[in-house]
């Protein structure tokens, strides 16, 4: 048998019996210790040689850079005596400590995400001259995917909208494409977000229920704001209950104006499908997943990826010519707000 690597052993040498009494070189790398990305967690450039999720450098250092022998013991007054607050690497390792958590998000806080590769098949040529959407071009991406409503701690099965958002590391910048897995959306004006949101969440007298869009004052909203009903359909539907983030559609949430090389616009939204195809949960699968493993979305990615099952996307694009003629019932694409004045509708 072929000696593979266990992800997640405990380091790549079992440390000695004895205590050490001298400084030692940091052991290398795990051999899972590797990653896609050029840069390393902290933001720091990787060279070429390093393992980007392995520890910088051959010793550890305060946040100045000054080089620690010893972090496992607090500096104290005597054998017996009280720890002593000059010990300036204790408090900043506590202080660190304490500003670790990241405040939850409004919305979308439950989620995870995946390290990736784009290669374009050069389709969109006609349409735009961004770089990264160029024939062959591969770029660097990652991929987020969330539930809505519920707070971090919340299951991932629950009936709700899904997001997927991807980060391109362009040669020209970054490009956020924030998505959903439904094609349309609650709102059309930004100025109701916190609306459709606040109804969403739990009641705000009993913080019940949690990370579910079925209830009392979300109906309440969308049976008065009608244009919300289209996207609730849909959210009713099996695609409220995704079965994996990787049989799950994405779709732009915004309408973006692209520019060919010869300055020509077009109106387009993006929309990626899941090389295994889209699958929902029964309701009563969802429910019984809830309870037995209320991480089985993240779970299921994980475990996917580190056996090799690779998700695959493809990404295309709706184009529409971006020209007065081409509205519908007077309604402009780039801005469902406006009213386009009744001359220039179409008949």
């Amino acid at each position: 048998m072929p000696d593979i690597p266990i992800p997640g052993a405990p380091a790549p040498q079992p440390p000695p019996v004895e205590e050490p009494t001298e400084p030692v070189p940091t052991p290398g790398p795990k051999p899972d210790q590797s990653g896609p990305q050029v840069r390393t967690p902290t933001g720091v450039q990787a060279h070429e040689d390093q393992q980007v999720n392995a520890q910088q450098g051959e010793w550890l250092t305060t946040s100045g850079g000054v080089r620690l022998r010893e972090t496992d013991k607090s500096l104290k007054a005597g054998e017996r005596g009280p720890t002593l607050l000059q010990d300036h690497h204790l408090r900043e390792k506590i202080t660190h400590f304490d500003h670790e958590r990241i405040p939850e998000r409004v919305v979308h806080a439950r989620g995870a995400g995946a390290h990736g590769t784009f290669k374009a098949y050069g389709g969109a040529e006609t349409v735009t001259s961004a770089g990264f959407l160029a024939e062959g071009r591969e770029t660097p991406v990652f991929v987020r995917f969330s539930t809505v409503l519920g707070s971090r701690g919340s299951a991932d099965t629950v009936r709700d909208t899904r997001g997927f958002a991807t980060k391109f590391y362009t040669e020209e910048g970054n490009f956020d494409l924030v998505g959903n897995n439904i094609p349309v959306f609650f709102i059309q004006d930004g100025i109701k977000f916190p609306d459709v949101i606040h109804a969403g969440k739990p009641h705000p007298d009993r913080e019940i229920p949690q990370a579910q869009s079925a209830h009392d004052t979300f109906w309440d909203f969308v049976s008065l704001h009608t244009e919300a009903q289209h996207h609730t359909m849909w959210n009713m539907s099996d695609r409220g209950l995704s079965r994996s983030y990787r049989m799950m559609e994405g779709f732009g949430v915004h309408t973006f104006r692209l520019v060919n090389a010869a300055g020509e616009t077009s109106l387009a939204k993006f929309h990626w499908k899941p090389k295994l195809g889209v699958h929902g949960l029964l309701w009563e699968e969802a429910q019984m997943l809830g309870g037995f493993d209320p991480d089985f979305h993240r779970r299921d990615l994980a475990d996917a990826i580190e056996t090799g099952a690779y998700p695959e996307w493809e990404l295309g694009i709706q184009v529409f010519p971006d020209t007065p003629e081409q509205t519908y019932a007077g309604i402009d694409l780039l801005d469902p707000t406006k009213i386009v004045p009744e001359e220039i509708a179409p008949v």
